[in-house]
């Protein structure tokens, strides 16, 4: 998928030109020059001086004139498209994560009229063949990579193939590459620290699975606020599941059927949270009254769920554009190393975090006691 900006000034209506395209030989004509000069003009060579750089640039603002696109990166050797390779168990780009961080990065794109590659693979092995194919073709300038593992074969391959890109996240070890990404261990500090001010002491924890770099990342950041808190560290209060609204759900199920359930939840982000809202519903308790949940993200549509979910925000439309800042920056040779941004999430709260009610936690644990 390509998404593609123009750019230039439409003619004025009493242009003698409007209503038709003006070429590079029509402005050429117009200003009595050279069409290569004219060329040169535009692309900034030094061997074209100032004044009749700025002379160029002002008629061909002043007619409209548009740039071949097509020819001028065939000309210049520069593709000035960058690649953004979905990551695996994405199913579209209507989700809203993957939506969002689209969205700033084709911000971060357009503002230097590039075009957005938007590539999908079924598979780990498919996907770094498709990298591979795609960075050899020539067809893209940069790669934006999500969700990286621990150990991501793929920043190997790109640090192989020598081109340029960048990562949303971390892996174990990121000092040699250029990253952005949100700090998830304090994120969970946050959100425990928070649960154990409302009261209370029997948090779980709903996680993806440990093989990516973030998961593992929030998973310490519980441990570690859960300690901190003087509470035990329970293995049977940490499920790991499949990463989708599905997984949280089942996750979930497992913990409110345990025979002291938890009364506070944290999920690794806020598409498993929206599970855990359901299977709270369908256990026939309230979210934020009787379980307290908070997930990771901070999604527009989390203000929908029913009821509204708390979260630890992460705006993806600036990580997005942060993103392409870094790349654009890398690509006309910055050091990748020099760009490595670490951010805080927020506690954005709605309805779905509230005090512990004792009495009914009691009366679950004897209404299950009596059924035994």
């Amino acid at each position: 998928m390509l998404s593609e900006t123009g750019f230039g000034k439409s003619f004025h209506q009493g242009d003698s030109m409007s209503r038709r395209s003006v070429s590079l030989k029509v402005l050429a004509a117009h200003l009595n020059l050279a069409v290569g000069t004219v060329s040169r003009a535009l692309n900034n060579y030094a061997d074209i001086s100032p004044a009749t750089r700025a002379r160029v640039r002002q008629a061909a603002d002043e007619l409209g004139y548009r740039p071949n696109q097509t020819a001028r990166r065939l000309s210049m050797g520069t593709p000035e498209t960058i690649g953004y390779i979905m990551p695996l168990h994405s199913a579209s780009i209507a989700q809203p994560f993957i939506a969002q961080l689209l969205q700033g990065l084709g911000e971060a794109l357009g503002k230097r009229q590039w075009d957005l590659l938007v590539a999908h693979a079924a598979s780990p092995k498919d996907e770094l063949a498709q990298i591979d194919k795609i960075v050899r073709s020539g067809r893209v300038g940069g790669l934006v990579i999500s969700r990286p593992l621990k150990n991501d074969p793929r920043i190997r391959l790109m640090q192989d193939l020598k081109f340029p890109f960048v990562v949303h996240g971390r892996t174990a070890s990121s000092d040699n590459y250029a990253w952005y990404d949100v700090d998830g261990e304090a994120a969970f500090v946050v959100a425990v620290d928070h649960l154990v001010s409302l009261g209370h002491s029997r948090i779980a924890f709903v996680g993806a699975p440990l093989q990516y770099q973030f998961a593992q990342d929030r998973l310490n950041g519980y441990r570690k606020a859960v300690a901190t808190n003087g509470l035990t560290i329970d293995a049977d209060l940490i499920q790991i599941a499949e990463f989708t609204d599905d997984g949280g759900e089942i996750a979930t199920n497992i913990l409110l059927d345990m025979a002291m359930p938890p009364t506070a939840i944290v999920c690794v982000s806020d598409t498993m949270a929206f599970g855990a809202l359901a299977a709270i519903r369908a256990h026939g308790l309230t979210p934020g009254e009787d379980v307290s949940v908070i997930g990771y993200d901070g999604l527009k549509f989390g203000e929908h769920a029913n009821p509204p979910l708390t979260t630890m925000a992460q705006p993806q439309a600036h990580a997005g554009r942060r993103l392409g800042d870094m790349l654009l920056a890398i690509i006309d040779g910055d050091d990748p190393s020099d760009h490595q941004e670490l951010q805080r999430a927020h506690l954005l709260r709605r309805k779905t975090d509230g005090p512990l009610h004792l009495a009914k936690v009691q009366d679950d644990v004897s209404s299950r006691e009596e059924l035994q």
